[in-house]
């Protein structure tokens, strides 16, 4: 067993410093909205893959297997973070990363030669994973800077705030994507249609615009403190710490079943969002401009949902909050399954757009309420292990039961884990007995 992680000073974090944090959600979730859901998605199953059913199933394996790679990293790099004390640096490196992953895609050519030949497969499912990766990991260091910047009572609005800019960014990406580069008869800059450079370029574009707009939180938010400990000494005292958590979970008995219970829904949550695009063009035969104005409809309603429902996170609490999503999101997403009109695809996915933020906002105000002090780095990296061990589980069942069954099926397989994942929520006790354990 490892001694006892060092105390870490935490400095006091003003407006400039809270507005930063926030603003990195605005930086990076043009990443998820842009190339893992609604436009490299779907460019990738349209017109890369070999067909929409290869595709779909492409996808979903890649991002089953960067779901693991993932799951494998993030308590263990989280651990070592404690014992150094600093997350900006980890922040900073898989920030990166991501802006790599994502430039790279420029380089994923369409397919030109007969029905059944490909283009650059290999290119964007190797460039998206490494993206998710950055993607993923980095967030684990950033949520764990949320204990930290403001008292408990405003943790919910605070990354409802958040929450809500990211939509906001994905959303301002979209337009910008859509009306000055994807619809335009004439594409500016001289990129050329016919090899799909108006739609490539979506990648290179977010890579800018995150490594732009993340600026401020390394400037403006303080970071904790290092302690001291050097950079060997942290990594096995890192090692050993998380081996101790592991072993002595039970402590936190409530943080155990409320990362079960998310373990379940966000898979369902993800894997819907993941796999939307190319359900919205496989079923309703929407292409890459269609598939744009329904991103930017999801996510106006997914950025007003996040804002108003910090308050009601703060009011009501997390976990009410998170339930009222899920049945939300079941309650518009079953019919999603069965229609036929693209119009009420459109009337539904936004109705759903409402439910999406609050639901992964309050798991994160949840989780920052519920952390033990000095352990947030390892705590959120087992957040982020919860949501990634098994997320896997929904993109690849969407993909085999799509390869068998069709894309309808496919997305049916995903609804059960909602239902799981609230059932046993409803089960974690939230409140905290003494200021060590949570029980």
């Amino acid at each position: 067993m490892s001694e006892a992680t060092p105390a870490v000073e935490r400095p006091r974090t003003g407006r400039l410093g809270v507005f930063s944090w926030s603003l990195y959600d605005w930086a990076n979730s043009p990443f998820t909205t842009v190339v893992t859901t609604f436009i490299i998605a779907n460019y990738f199953s349209e017109a890369v893959a070999a067909n929409n059913t290869v595709g779909a199933a492409q996808w979903g394996f890649m991002q089953g297997a960067a779901a693991l790679a993932i799951a494998l990293l993030s308590p263990v790099l989280g651990a070592i973070a404690d014992r150094s004390g600093r997350r900006k640096p980890w922040l900073a490196f898989f920030t990166v990363v991501m802006i790599v992953g994502s430039a790279a895609l420029w380089w994923a050519t369409p397919k030109s030669g007969p029905p059944g030949s490909v283009g650059e497969v290999d290119i964007v499912l190797w460039a998206s994973a490494i993206g998710v990766i950055g993607f993923e990991v980095a967030i684990v260091f950033y949520n764990a800077m949320l204990p930290g910047l403001v008292d408990e009572s405003r943790i919910g609005r605070i990354s409802g705030w958040a929450w809500g800019l990211g939509y906001a960014g994905g959303l301002a990406c979209l337009v910008i994507l859509l009306f000055v580069f994807v619809m335009p008869e004439t594409a500016p800059f001289g990129l050329d249609k016919s090899t799909a450079e108006h739609v490539r370029i979506a990648g290179p574009f977010v890579a800018i615009w995150t490594a732009v707009f993340c600026l401020p939180i390394f400037l403006f938010t303080p970071d904790t403190r290092g302690t001291g400990v050097p950079a060997g000494r942290a990594v096995r005292e890192g090692l050993a710490e998380l081996w101790n958590t592991i072993v002595t979970i039970r402590q936190h008995r409530s943080i155990v079943r409320f990362l079960l219970a998310r373990l379940f829904y966000i898979d369902g949550l993800n894997t819907i969002f993941a796999v939307g695009a190319i359900y919205a063009g496989a079923e309703f035969g929407m292409k890459t401009q269609d598939v744009i104005i329904f991103g930017i409809l999801l996510n106006v309603t997914a950025g007003l949902g996040a804002f108003a429902f910090g308050w009601i996170d703060d009011r009501i609490g997390a976990k009410p909050t998170i339930l009222i999503a899920l049945v939300g999101v079941l309650t518009f997403g079953i019919p999603m399954l069965v229609i036929e009109s693209s119009l009420w695809f459109y009337i539904l996915g936004g109705a759903i757009g409402l439910f999406f933020g609050p639901a992964q906002s309050a798991s994160r105000s949840l989780m920052a309420r519920l952390v033990p002090p000095g352990k947030e780095n390892e705590m959120f990296g087992l957040y982020a292990f919860s949501g990634k061990s098994t997320a896997f589980l929904g993109p690849w069942m969407f993909a085999l039961v799509t390869t068998f069954a069709g894309h309808r099926w496919g997305m049916a397989s995903v609804m059960p884990f909602l239902v799981v994942g609230a059932l046993i929520l409803l089960t974690v006790n939230t409140r905290k007995v003494d200021p060590d354990t949570v029980l």
